[in-house]
């Protein structure tokens, strides 16, 4: 039986879109480990944004007009015309062929996907030097969609185009510690390739390099002065990332709970690890200690990488069911230096294992780990590598879409970090130092809330703020920069590109603990429903079972279980 022949509708038509849309987009395939494109570069002109526009209306139109089987096939065609439905929208209010920032643009696409290639042996590598080959008619397809959308005023802000520019030097070589991406890969190849992947490389790199100047100088001076995108395109943007409507306002004020509730019990978390001291002197002491810092970018992935295999081993089998194929996760240094922390999943036959990325920026040597114990359990298990790693597993009870191809911010980045608090509920940050980190995990994701909505929407900082924070001040992103600063204890330079992330993604941000709010709230319903009869282990791995969509439809297809 071929994955698009079920017998079930709903369940061909949407494996039928996964393959589709591999055609249509082959370094998507990629990240999801699906098979068969591997030389292959999606068409990034307006022509090929038609085709995927078009392949998603009457993919659309079809499972709507379908009628599901049964309870499973209806949260499947809820989660299909969820998702389906938001990308039309967002497609014809303008904003998807245009979408660019520091994080992600098909640019950042293009360059992650050589990360994510085989290098096994020549054929892999001759897949390799296809793809290095086609970046330059790929980057042009790219330049003209962009240019073509400008003409029509669909632009991101300015500083946008200039700091994905910046990242562009940092990639080719021009400017930064890591040197030019693309050479350095070629040189990792076969001596029988070399001269091909030599040539391809220095093409790909020269492409790159003309398309971020292209963004500096023809399309920054069309961006957007003002930064912030209003309350129209970021209650549009909140529904892509959540896959539910929240009110914003409300949202906004429960950041400011939340953000109290954990500043206070962080620093009753900092007296215990220095008696009289606030949370600044204690996380001082902290970094002071050798005995909790690591110098070395090696040793700091081989420490990530003992404590995912050691909290794997330990946590199957009793607070979660994690199958066997799956107990494998790859600590990565990514070979960039632009400052994100990610997680990519496994391929759709686990030969690549799922991986959590770090991306160091230029000048960070010292790590520290007291910070990061939560961190991989956010990105390894039983954060984002249990809960996408098993459902590429699910094919019993999952079509293909909705195991490679359905993501969810809210639901995904909700659930790793409702993962990061069960943790400290199963007695795994009993060390005061990593239940600060913790916390200064969570009170960075809450600061994000108040300060992403707050500067989008040009709020009003609180009169009565608990922090006596610029009272009756309007956000700006200079404001939004400075109140991270005193609300994250983390490195500048991470927090520096986290805000300009923010400008240039609304939305994104809050959908961690917005998605972690949700996610409690629906586990708080299922232990109302079942009273003493209650059990956690059940509840996740039913709710893990029914794979990433949207959270309204997650809670409404939890009240059926």
């Amino acid at each position: 039986m071929t994955p698009s022949q079920t017998g079930r509708v709903i369940d061909d038509l949407c494996n039928d879109y996964v393959e589709r849309a591999c055609e249509l987009s082959p370094t998507m395939a990629t990240f999801l480990g699906v098979g068969g494109h591997e030389s292959e570069l999606p068409d990034l002109s307006p022509a090929g944004y038609a085709a995927r526009e078009d392949l998603a209306r009457t993919t659309y139109a079809a499972v709507r007009d379908a009628t599901p089987e049964d309870e499973r096939e209806r949260v499947a065609q809820a989660a299909f015309l969820e998702r389906t439905g938001l990308e039309i929208e967002i497609a014809e209010a303008g904003l998807a062929r245009c979408q660019l920032n520091v994080i992600d643009s098909p640019l950042h696409e293009l360059r992650m996907a050589f990360d994510l290639m085989s290098t096994d042996d020549e054929v892999a590598w001759a897949h390799i030097d296809a793809r290095l080959a086609g970046m330059p008619g790929a980057l042009e397809g790219w330049r003209t969609t962009l240019r073509e959308e400008s003409t029509v005023g669909h632009v991101v802000a300015r500083r946008q185009y200039l700091e994905v520019a910046e990242q562009v030097r940092n990639w080719t070589g021009q400017a930064g510690e890591a040197g030019d991406f693309f050479t350095a890969l070629a040189a990792r190849g076969p001596a029988s390739l070399q001269a091909a992947l030599s040539e391809h490389a220095h093409a790909a790199s020269q492409a790159v390099a003309l398309t971020g100047r292209f963004l500096e100088t023809e399309l920054a001076p069309l961006g957007r002065e003002k930064e912030a995108v209003g309350r129209e395109h970021y209650a549009l943007a909140s529904r892509q990332f959540l896959g539910a409507r929240v009110d914003l306002d409300e949202t906004y004020a429960w950041g400011w709970q939340e953000l109290e509730r954990l500043w206070v019990d962080m620093a009753t978390t900092a007296e215990a690890i220095l008696p009289g001291a606030g949370v600044a002197e204690a996380v001082a002491h902290l970094d002071a200690d050798p005995a909790r810092t690591i110098a070395d970018k090696e040793a700091f992935r081989r420490w990530m990488q003992e404590l995912a295999d050691r909290t794997i081993a330990e946590l199957a089998d009793t607070h979660f069911d994690i199958p066997e194929p799956i107990r494998r996760i790859e600590c990565m240094l990514a070979p960039t230096n632009d400052g994100g922390i990610y997680y990519t999943g496994p391929s759709e036959d686990l030969s690549r294992p799922g991986r959590m990325w770090w991306s160091v920026p230029d000048g960070v040597t010292a790590l520290s780990p007291w910070r990061e114990v939560t961190t991989v359990f956010h990105e390894g298990v039983p954060g984002h590598h249990l809960q996408v790693a098993q459902t590429v597993l699910r094919t019993d009870l999952l079509n293909r879409w909705q195991r490679l191809m359905c993501w969810v911010s809210g639901h995904g980045e909700g659930w790793a970090l409702y993962a990061e608090r069960l943790m400290q509920d199963l007695g795994y940050l009993a060390d005061p130092a990593d239940r600060l980190g913790m916390l200064d995990g969570q009170s960075f994701r809450a600061a994000r809330v108040i300060v992403d909505i707050g500067m989008h929407l040009e709020l009003t900082i609180p009169i009565d703020n608990p922090f006596g924070f610029h009272p009756g001040a309007t956000w700006t992103p200079a404001l939004g920069r400075e109140f991270m600063g005193q609300h994250c204890q983390m490195d500048p330079a991470f927090l520096d590109f986290e805000v300009k992330r923010y400008l240039g993604w609304p939305g994104q941000a809050p959908s961690y603990k917005v998605g972690e709010r949700i996610w409690l709230e629906a586990r708080d319903e299922a232990r109302a429903r079942a009273g003493a009869s209650f059990d956690l282990k059940a509840f996740h791995r039913a709710a893990l079972d029914l794979g990433s969509l949207g959270l309204d439809p997650l809670k409404t297809a939890l009240r059926a279980l």
